[in-house]
């Protein structure tokens, strides 16, 4: 019996994943998750990394990620979450991702991280000098940069692997009375994902924008998706999210 019910329990849970798996590598339309009802006043929008080595067609990234991000439309759709934050006055936050020349000294780092580091992504002369940055690889994306650089965009700490833990992203969070942060970005599997998961740790509801992230690939996109699927509050469209913050 015992058996039988571990069979049947498996055998749901199976379903159950299969059933996101094919929900979410079909992009239908996600609502939100009944109960789920996020409060507009006390919502941000969240971008990781909008900045030129992934988005800009000479980006020393642009290669990994293009495919994935012309087929989502993802540059664009970065843009209306960030056009629609500012008109209707909704707080918006950036996570930049720089690298400075003190982390040269780094005795190990994982494989993707090598590569960064081989590949020169996102070096600046940090973490006082920032005089040298515009036009660079890490500067922020050409067409999004007026609106980040507003002076009322949230611009925090740099993150220096993949999640906030190592800058103040959720200082700046709570300190806004922020509750529930609406995100996208890049890359969908590596910061986005792992900003995600350290927000959901830390108390917020997440609403991942499913068409506003880039990722290097198909296969690493649809991995995000899935995690996002089984982790945040919701997964929405741009058009759904713009929607809701209107």
């Amino acid at each position: 019996m015992f058996g039988l019910k571990k069979s049947l329990r498996a055998g749901v849970a199976a379903a159950v994943l299969s059933g996101a798996v094919i929900g979410m590598a079909g992009c239908a339309s996600a609502e939100p998750p009944a109960g789920f009802t996020p409060d507009p006043a006390h919502t941000a929008v969240l971008i990781t990394d909008p900045q030129n080595d992934f988005m800009s067609d000479q980006g020393v990234a642009w290669g990994l990620v293009k495919d994935n991000v012309l087929r989502l439309h993802t540059r664009e759709n970065i843009a209306k979450l960030i056009t629609t934050a500012k008109t209707e006055d909704v707080p918006l936050f950036v996570s930049p991702h720089f690298y400075f020349p003190q982390d040269a000294g780094w005795l190990s780092r994982g494989p993707i991280q090598q590569t960064l580091h081989d590949i020169e992504i996102f070096d600046v002369s940090g973490p006082t000098d920032y005089s040298e940055i515009a036009g660079t690889g890490a500067d922020f994306y050409g067409p999004l940069k007026p609106a980040i650089l507003d002076g009322k965009t949230v611009i925090v700490s740099p993150h220096k692997i993949y999640g906030p833990e190592s800058n103040d992203l959720v200082l700046q969070l709570r300190k806004r009375g922020i509750d529930t942060v609406i995100m996208g970005g890049f890359a969908a599997n590596l910061c986005t994902d792992s900003h995600m998961r350290e927000l959901i740790e830390q108390g917020f509801n997440v609403v991942m924008v499913k068409d506003a992230v880039g990722a290097p690939g198909e296969e690493a996109y649809d991995a995000a998706l899935l995690n996002y699927s089984m982790i945040a509050n919701a997964v929405w469209t741009t058009d759904e999210a713009v929607a809701f913050l209107k």
